[in-house]
């Protein structure tokens, strides 16, 4: 799974916007996004799940010179439908540092990310599991914090949003004796 994502393509995309960024730890990741969206490899719409104004006002903060080309290949995820995706940029919101006005973009383009059928890391375009947790705790830290157990992201993501609307899903009281358990909590 990883190869596709770091592709030599991809790479030289991301090597070329992220030093047109400003330079900060969201860039780092959202160059890569960009990069693996661009090349087809992400299920995020051309402009990451943001509307038009958001996605512009984005690359000129974060990329003010880069060129970036239209999208070649379209995108093979299922677009959520929007309540979904609005609850869960919501659920995401929650948890926001509050540092940045981005990490209102950020939660909607991760909250699209979720209409893949692999892991968010790689829906979302990004090179591992560890680089959406370092954007995550940069801009939603009390979220990973509540994810101790180490959940993977996108079932965490749906379980928050059944467990705050009162749904319970699973079939066990409590993650550790439900017999799916290895499928949340195995390695990526």
């Amino acid at each position: 799974m990883n190869a596709q994502v770091q592709s030599p393509r991809i790479r030289s995309l991301y090597s070329q916007w992220v030093g047109c960024s400003r330079g900060d730890i969201n860039a780092i990741y959202l160059a890569r996004i960009l990069a693996a969206q661009s090349e087809g490899h992400s299920v995020l719409n051309a402009r990451l799940g943001l509307e038009p104004e958001d996605y512009q006002a984005l690359l000129k903060r974060y990329f003010p010179v880069a060129d970036w080309p239209v999208p070649s290949v379209a995108t093979s995820g299922n677009p959520l439908p929007v309540s979904e995706q609005e609850q869960l940029a919501g659920l995401l919101l929650s948890f926001r540092a509050a540092r940045d006005e981005s990490e209102v973009w950020l939660a909607q383009i991760i909250a699209a990310g979720c209409g893949g059928q692999e892991h968010l890391w790689y829906d979302l375009g990004l090179w591992s599991r560890m680089d959406l947790q370092s954007l995550l705790a940069h801009n939603f830290p009390e979220l990973v914090r509540k994810n101790h157990l180490d959940m993977k992201w996108k079932k965490f993501l749906y379980r928050q949003l059944c467990m705050d609307s009162g749904i319970t899903y699973c079939r066990s009281p409590s993650c550790e004796a439900c017999s799916d358990y290895a499928e949340c909590f195995a390695p990526e």
